[in-house]
């Protein structure tokens, strides 16, 4: 049994909500099976394994509200570790390596992120020099981790400019979309207007639970008029996800079948069939399967759940062979793991499915910032780069499907309850993050696509809040920074 203390001053600045979302991971960012708790300061995770890892925990800090923070590799010893000076110290390591990084492929670093990185490194010497006083080594290690994390942003920023800004005078731009979920609800036309102004790609639902209505009854008319009008304005089409492994999406009746794993073949089958024989040739990509990996709540096991994935993509390529194919994977750094073991983290799901020879034209990460349950912690962009970069090794072109909330008040029409961190987020915010994380994601060079995954509060959607309308229907800011982002950096 492996045990990783830290040790936190003042005592109070730990909760009980940082410790059941912190976590130990590896090289590879995945998680172990953790047991975390806290008690006079002190925050313990004891796991199964004693090797060197990285702690991953939700830290306040100033300015930037409740960021998801990682150390650096660390052994296990029998002192605890000092927690800000950690986290302060891997801060400063994550943009030393991805300065350097960014440097040999020609990024010109602006000033800004050499000084504040001296800053970090100077504050940080200090706070290693005064452990002997807490109070002092603690207010040092924050003030470097600010200065840290300060330089991260400025670099992250400037080299998604630099990127987009070469990609679009060579022309050798591969990211050509910018799209949305239009949701279950068809489109007025002021909303309409304002998709078409912003976006030239779109994700049409096709979802499992409110297409069948009773088994073996479909009814269509919300995804024919979608798909229709997508096509009519010349939007790049993605339909699905087709399975979407998650119970709020699937039907009632799937759970008959749940432990009879040939009935739930067969049964998933005959709707992907009915599908894509109504949809194929009108659409330019089908999203197979969703969630594919933390569906937990699901009777069947992670191998029935590859197996029934790797089914789902062959039978839509036999019946549609010229249209290319999708996975999407959620949460994909994986958090939930901590709770939980498996044999299948979502990067090993996603290399198990491309080693099969299934021809996938993509991977599609699914990221919905700022939720929990369900959700995907906040993060820095050096950290959302990184993220990229593992996912880009495995040689397939890559989608991305963001959210963000507005607010954290109560939304009666989202059918996931997630909490929202409270006082965090605002329209402003989501607007912040919008236009920090959609350049990054453009500007790598492996991402074919970016979507926003749910357009209006209005109307049913998944997350509290998310969209870029709100309830009464008005314009949110972070649409008006995606539209913005459109007309400068894609065609």
């Amino acid at each position: 049994m492996g045990l990783m203390r830290f040790r936190v001053f003042p005592t109070q600045r730990i909760t009980e909500e940082m410790v059941q979302q912190a976590y130990l991971s590896g090289m590879d960012r995945v998680s172990w099976q953790v047991h975390a708790t806290a008690e006079g300061g002190e925050l313990s995770l004891q796991r199964a394994a004693s090797d060197s890892a990285n702690l991953h925990i939700p830290w306040p800090v100033e300015g930037y509200g409740q960021l998801t923070l990682t150390s650096a590799s660390l052994m296990e010893r029998d002192e605890p570790y000092r927690l800000p000076l950690e986290l302060a110290r891997g801060s400063i390591v994550q943009v030393r390596n991805q300065l350097s990084e960014w440097q040999l492929i020609g990024l010109t670093v602006p000033e800004t992120v050499t000084t504040k990185l001296a800053e970090a490194v100077d504050r940080f010497s200090w706070a290693v020099v005064a452990q002997d006083d807490p109070a002092a080594s603690t207010e040092l290690a924050e003030t470097a981790l600010r200065a840290a994390l300060d330089a991260g942003d400025r670099l992250a920023a400037a080299y998604a400019s630099q990127a987009l800004s070469v990609r679009r005078r060579t022309g050798g731009a591969q990211t050509e979309y910018l799209g949305v979920d239009l949701g279950g609800t068809l489109l007025d036309g002021r909303v309409a207007g304002h998709v078409l102004k912003t976006f030239n790609a779109a994700e049409v639902p096709i979802a499992w639970r409110d297409t069948e209505t009773a088994e073996g009854d479909f009814l269509w008319t919300t995804s024919d008029a979608q798909i229709a009008w997508c096509r009519a304005n010349r939007l790049h089409t993605l339909a699905g996800p087709l399975l979407m492994l998650d119970p709020v999406a699937l039907p009632d009746s799937f759970y008959l079948f749940d432990d009879d794993f040939d009935s739930v073949q067969d049964y998933v089958s005959t709707f992907v069939r009915a599908a894509v024989q109504r949809y194929r040739g009108q659409v330019d990509g089908w999203i197979c399967a969703g969630r594919v990996n933390a569906a937990a709540e699901l009777a069947i096991s992670e191998q029935e759940r590859l197996q029934l994935v790797a089914q789902t993509v062959e039978l839509v390529r036999s019946l549609d062979p010229g249209t290319p194919v999708f996975i999407s994977f959620d949460q994909p750094w994986a958090e939930y793991m901590r709770q939980r073991d498996s044999d299948f983290p979502p990067l090993h799901f996603a290399d198990a499915l491309i080693r099969a020879g299934l021809d996938l034209a993509g991977l599609m990460l699914e990221i919905n910032v700022g939720y929990s349950p369900g959700g995907t912690l906040l993060r820095h962009p050096l950290e959302f780069n990184r993220l990229l970069d593992i996912w880009s090794l495995l040689g397939v072109p890559l989608w991305l499907s963001l959210s963000a909330p507005s607010t954290d008040n109560p939304d009666p029409m989202a059918r996931r309850q997630a909490a929202v961190a409270p006082d965090t987020w605002t329209p402003a915010s989501q607007q912040a993050w919008a236009s920090r994380f959609v350049p990054l994601s453009l500007a790598k060079p492996m991402v074919q696509g970016v979507l926003w995954n749910q357009l209006c509060d209005a109307y049913p959607h998944g997350f509290p809040n998310a969209g870029l309308f709100d309830a009464r229907g008005r314009t949110k800011p972070a649409m008006r920074t995606l539209t913005t982002i459109r007309r400068k950096y894609l065609k």
